[in-house]
């Protein structure tokens, strides 16, 4: 296993970590049960890395670690016992929830690309697996879904794709385009929380009226 590979590992890794703790913060919002938290950690955790890996025809990540479940599941277990000691849960979901967006958005469009994949295939590969465990989650907890904020959110998952895609397209040793795809993604995600930024939204504008024509 070369350095590059265990890299790779250790980010997913790290990456499950972070959203089954956002998954589980949001279960204690909802006062769930254990199975409750474990079930939406896992939820946010794997969600969009299933869809991505289903849709490129190559084995399911977390199948064949099945030792994420166990963290997934721990980590759930230990915010069940703990987030009461946590005064703003949201905040932390947000930062948590942040951290994972841009390290699963690089690691979508990475491996997007190494089975073959386009960049722009893998820019949309890297966004979807970043932010669909998220949206199930919000979904599941009636919570009103991160993309549908008005803060940037898909935005910087697409642009730590585009950024980690652009660069290994270049030739850029794969270490640094990672790198600095992930630092691109949270830092833009980062930015829009603590400034709040938000792109223009559509306005209604009154319709054009047409005259009869005879």
């Amino acid at each position: 296993m070369t350095f590059f590979d265990d890299l790779l590992d250790a980010l997913t890794w790290a990456a499950v970590a972070v959203l089954a703790i956002a998954g589980a913060l949001s279960a204690s919002r909802k006062q769930m049960d254990p199975v409750g938290f474990m079930l939406i950690a896992c939820l946010c955790a794997f969600g969009g890395g299933t869809v991505r890996d289903v849709i490129l025809g190559v084995p399911v990540f977390w199948l064949v670690a099945p030792g994420m479940v166990a963290l997934a599941a721990g980590l759930a277990l230990a915010v069940f016992l703990g987030a009461h000691l946590v005064e703003r849960r949201f905040v932390v979901l947000l930062w948590a929830d942040a951290v994972g967006l841009g390290l699963f958005a690089v690691l979508g469009a990475e491996k997007a690309m190494r089975v073959g994949a386009a960049p722009w295939v893998a820019v949309l590969m890297g966004t979807i697996t970043a932010t669909a465990g998220g949206m199930l989650r919000d979904i599941i907890c009636a919570e009103t879904p991160l993309v549908l904020r008005r803060e940037i959110y898909v935005t910087a998952a697409a642009l730590g794709a585009a950024g980690a895609a652009l660069l290994l397209e270049a030739g850029v040793d794969r270490t640094v385009a990672l790198s600095c795809g992930i630092a691109l993604g949270f830092g833009v995600r980062a930015a829009a929380i603590v400034g709040r930024w938000s792109l223009p939204t559509y306005r209604a504008r009154p319709g054009r009226d047409y005259p009869d024509r005879r």
